[in-house]
């Protein structure tokens, strides 16, 4: 089958089009063939080799694999305890590994839910790892709650536009943090201000509730925003200064009275399924910025890695 390799770490030059035996579906697993996969953040940082020593997402030797998420149709039901059916819609996430940019992938049904009804596949691609990661962070780690007010860093992109989109779902108050030419965009999902983070910085912000960070860097200085009782929510590190970032985690985690809450997500069935309910009743839209061949796969990378992408860019298998 195709799917996007690369033979070495580096820059998105070293990804490319090749071609891997077709997946052998194990006792458990659903065969799924892949209409769409999109390109997360999670994957230039893998891709580049700079968190090989913390995490194992991309396992051992080369050639190696790319891709979370996907969205296609089922293939081989696998066992009839799953739930699903040869022909099925489902979209979902691959569980801790690399490797939905591929025309089949196998996973286990826990990670797969039916994809949301009248939505175009490779549009559907846009939202399994993102939306999931916003439904863990508003409501599960941060309790978000009607009234509260909310700060999403990094709003314009794949995590902070379904975030802003989903907390005015839950009736928060939404600072949406952005580039100068997102701003009309970020409006657009529901932010009730949108603030240019290029010419504001956190002491022209204000108090908040809720801070969820999708950047990285510079955590202490909007920790600082936290109200009385406030919660940061941060999905992101800063990968230049890895030691210094993680350490500041995973020490505020624990100390002090505004927590920071930081989380690896492996998504199961009931949140994926969360995630089509609020697809299908309209509180969530995909946002994809540009559809790629899987054969501009590196083109992809690219243009994700230069920033001031909208939403998503989705990657084409069908």
């Amino acid at each position: 089958m195709r799917a996007a390799l690369s033979d070495r770490y580096g820059p998105p030059d070293v990804l490319y089009e090749g071609t891997v035996p077709n997946p052998d579906a194990k006792p458990g697993e659903v065969l799924v063939r892949v209409h769409a996969a999109s390109v997360n953040g999670g994957e230039l940082l893998g891709r580049a080799g700079k968190v090989r020593l913390v995490t194992g997402l991309m396992g051992r030797g080369f050639p190696k694999r790319t891709g979370i998420d996907f969205a296609g149709e089922v293939v081989d039901p696998g066992a009839s305890d799953s739930g699903l059916a040869a022909g099925d819609r489902v979209w979902g996430l691959l569980p801790r590994s690399f490797g939905s940019a591929a025309e089949f992938v196998a996973v286990p049904p826990r990670q797969l839910a039916p994809a949301p009804s009248g939505l175009d596949l490779v549009q559907a691609a846009a939202l399994p790892a993102v939306g999931t990661t916003a439904i863990t962070a508003l409501r599960d780690k941060a309790r978000l709650t009607a009234g509260e007010r909310l700060l999403v860093r990094g709003a314009g992109g794949g995590v902070g536009s379904v975030a802003v989109q989903l907390a005015k779902a839950y009736g928060a108050h939404v600072t949406a943090l952005a580039g100068a030419k997102n701003l009309d965009f970020v409006r657009g999902l529901g932010a009730d201000e949108a603030v240019d983070y290029a010419t504001t910085g956190p002491a022209g912000l204000g108090r908040f509730d809720v801070v969820l960070d999708t950047v990285g860097t510079a955590l202490p200085a909007y920790r600082r925003l936290l109200a009385l009782g406030g919660r940061m929510v941060a999905i992101a590190f800063d990968a230049e200064n890895l030691a210094a970032s993680l350490s500041y985690l995973l020490v505020s985690t624990v100390f002090g009275r505004r927590r920071v809450r930081f989380f690896s997500e492996n998504p199961r069935r009931a949140l994926i399924a969360e995630l089509t309910r609020l697809t299908e009743s309209g509180a969530i839209r995909p946002v994809v910025d540009t559809v790629y061949p899987l054969a501009d796969i590196a083109a992809a990378h690219r243009s994700l890695e230069r920033g001031g992408v909208r939403g998503k860019h989705v990657i084409r298998i069908v």
